[in-house]
């Protein structure tokens, strides 16, 4: 099947989801899709699939072709049987300039037997080198963990596979690692295996994302379809036991604009574009929301290198019984929560009822009445505070840099 024409910017102004059907022939094993366009004028079109019984991939503007078979599929896709019926190939109308975009859309079918796609690279196991654990203060048995809580894999628009990443997150000292895929769950099946490799606690994730912003939904095992109004993604969440966070709400082209009918109790207000931290923006968001906010941190990342975005720059590190998706995803949900730029760097911990500074010897801890006093630790490299208000604590240097912060 071949289909060719042209999107104009009033396409996308009326609807900006366009969902073409296609006939699949009984006794198909293999679908293979490519979309050609024009990229020069800046056109992004943005591609997924839907079978008869729903959902079957997104790749949004990252790829030009997929293929889904019953034993393999590109990743972002969903490997499966290949149901006899109509289907629907997603092309979303990301960026349309107004003198029109020319695309052509192919798909062909196969009948040939798909194979299981053989996981070649798990015959070559190599032993992680970790960096020693940090010496945190304890809390009733419970002990802070180090984590970062949004990354991209090959199966959206991250350049590693789940092993790479997963890796890398071992080398670089983190205890677990959220894998969010832009609207997608086609990684879901390879994180346990990869969690046991490398030693790293890999939640699963998805980031919801449109143009009005995005949400990171963390331990739902149902795709959250990003088509309905995002106040159904919180509710989609909430049914399914997992928690919503929305995503960078003040960065770029990339805020959040979305209506929601009630707050969400999660934000990711540390995240890597927050690269000069004497902006105040952040904080100022969190302080004008009546009820308080969970932060939470995410690099965003993407690729080792030629990005702003390096993996656990911030940290977020939670409090919790055991380093497991449960108990995480519990400890946040219980607001118990902190983030650092770096993974040795200054931090501030609530304990119970105090605060307790960590390598921050002659920074400012800054109190949620914005009272300041400048720590003075001791030998063991810390200091406490009493903690009898509730609100964000943070610590800056004396150029008002937010070097760490929990609530």
């Amino acid at each position: 099947m071949r289909l060719d024409g042209v999107w104009w910017l009033e396409d996308r102004l009326r609807q900006q989801l366009r969902s073409v059907p296609f006939e699949v022939p009984a006794g198909t094993s293999l679908i293979q899709v490519r979309l050609d366009y024009d990229r020069s004028a800046g056109a992004v079109l943005d591609l997924g699939c839907a079978g008869p019984e729903g959902f079957r991939g997104w790749s949004g503007g990252a790829r030009q072709e997929f293929e889904i078979g019953a034993g393999r599929a590109t990743p972002g896709y969903l490997p499966g049987e290949i149901l006899p019926g109509v289907w629907h190939v997603w092309l979303g109308l990301h960026r349309v300039p107004p003198e029109g975009v020319r695309y052509s859309l192919e798909i062909t079918f196969s009948d040939k037997t798909t194979k299981v796609a053989r996981d070649l690279e798990y015959h070559h196991v190599r032993l992680l080198e970790r960096p020693p654990a940090r010496e945190l203060p304890t809390v009733d048995g419970a002990r802070w963990y180090a984590g970062d809580l949004h990354a991209h894999t090959e199966h959206s628009d991250g350049t590693l596979s789940i092993r790479g990443l997963a890796e890398l997150a071992a080398t670089v000292g983190l205890d677990f690692l959220a894998v969010t895929d832009h609207n997608t769950i086609s990684h879901y099946p390879h994180l346990e295996k990869q969690s046991a490799r490398s030693g790293v606690t890999l939640i699963p994730g998805q980031e919801v994302t449109t143009d009005l912003g995005h949400a990171n939904v963390w331990g739902s095992p149902e795709w959250i379809d990003f088509r309905r109004p995002a106040s159904q993604w919180m509710k989609q969440a909430e049914k399914a036991g997992a928690l919503f966070s929305v995503n960078h709400p003040l960065a770029g082209d990339c805020a959040w604009r979305h209506h929601l009918t009630t707050q969400p109790s999660i934000a990711e207000v540390w995240h890597w574009s927050w690269f000069d931290r004497t902006w105040g923006w952040p904080l100022a968001w969190m302080r004008r929301h009546p009820a308080a906010i969970i932060p939470v941190g995410g690099s965003d990342f993407h690729e080792p290198d030629g990005t702003p975005a390096s993996l656990g720059a911030p940290i977020t590190w939670v409090l919790a019984e055991e380093c497991s998706t449960a108990a995480l995803l519990a400890g946040i949900a219980a607001g118990h929560t902190a983030i650092s730029a770096t993974r040795t760097g200054p931090l501030v911990l609530r304990c119970g009822d105090q605060v307790t500074t960590v390598d921050a010897d002659g920074l400012i801890l800054v109190r949620p009445d914005e009272t300041r006093v400048v720590v003075r630790a001791d030998s063991s490299g810390r200091q406490s505070f009493p903690a009898s208000q509730s609100g964000m604590y943070r610590l800056e240097t004396w150029r008002n840099e937010v070097m760490a912060l929990c609530a």
